[in-house]
C-alpha cells in the first residue's frame, strides 16, 4: 500500500517477506464491543474486555470487569475481574472483588479479594511432583492383620 515503485516498475518493499516479531509491552486487546468465537493463542499479553467463547492461551491474561469468557484459560499469570466459565491454569492467579469464576483453578499462587465468587475447586499445582517409583519402602506400610493365617503372613512379609 505504501511501497515505493522504482523507475523499472518494481516495488521496493517485499510484501511477502516475513515481518520481525514486535517486542512491545502492549497487550493484545479484545475490546468491550468485540465478540469472538474461537480459541486465542498469543505469546505475549492478552486483555479481554469483550466476550470470548473459546480457550485462551497466553503469557499473561487479564479479564476485564465487563468481560465474559466461556472457555479455559492457560497462562503464566491470570488476573480476573470479570466472568469466566471454564478451567483456569496459571502459575499466578489473582481474583479481584468483581471476579466470578465457575470452574477449577490450578495454580502455584492464588490471591482472592473479598467479594470474588468461585464455584469450583482450587488446587495448587506442585512444581516438582514426587515420582512413585523413587519411593522405596523399607518395611511394609500396612502391618499384617492379626486374623491373617500363617501362610498369608509369610506371603505378606516375604
Amino acid at each position: 500500500m505504501f511501497s515505493k515503485v522504482n523507475k523499472a516498475g518494481q516495488t521496493s518493499g517485499a510484501p511477502d517477506a516475513p515481518r520481525p516479531a514486535a517486542k512491545s509491552g502492549v497487550p493484545s486487546i479484545i475490546s468491550a464491543d468485540l465478540r469472538i468465537t474461537g480459541d486465542l493463542v498469543c505469546s505475549g499479553d492478552v486483555q479481554i474486555d469483550g466476550w470470548v467463547e473459546g480457550d485462551i492461551q497466553s503469557r499473561n491474561i487479564t479479564i476485564g470487569e465487563g468481560a465474559t469468557v466461556q472457555g479455559a484459560l492457560q497462562a503464566e499469570s491470570v488476573r480476573i475481574c470479570g466472568l469466566v466459565n471454564g478451567e483456569v491454569r496459571a502459575d499466578s492467579v489473582v481474583l479481584e472483588k468483581t471476579a466470578k469464576v465457575t470452574g477449577d483453578i490450578l495454580h502455584k499462587s492464588l490471591a482472592i479479594e473479598q467479594g470474588a465468587f468461585i464455584e469450583g475447586m482450587c488446587r495448587r499445582s506442585d512444581p516438582s511432583p514426587v515420582k512413585p517409583a523413587s519411593i522405596a519402602p523399607s518395611s511394609p506400610a500396612i502391618p499384617a492383620a492379626s486374623n491373617v493365617g500363617d501362610a498369608e503372613k509369610k506371603a505378606v512379609t516375604a
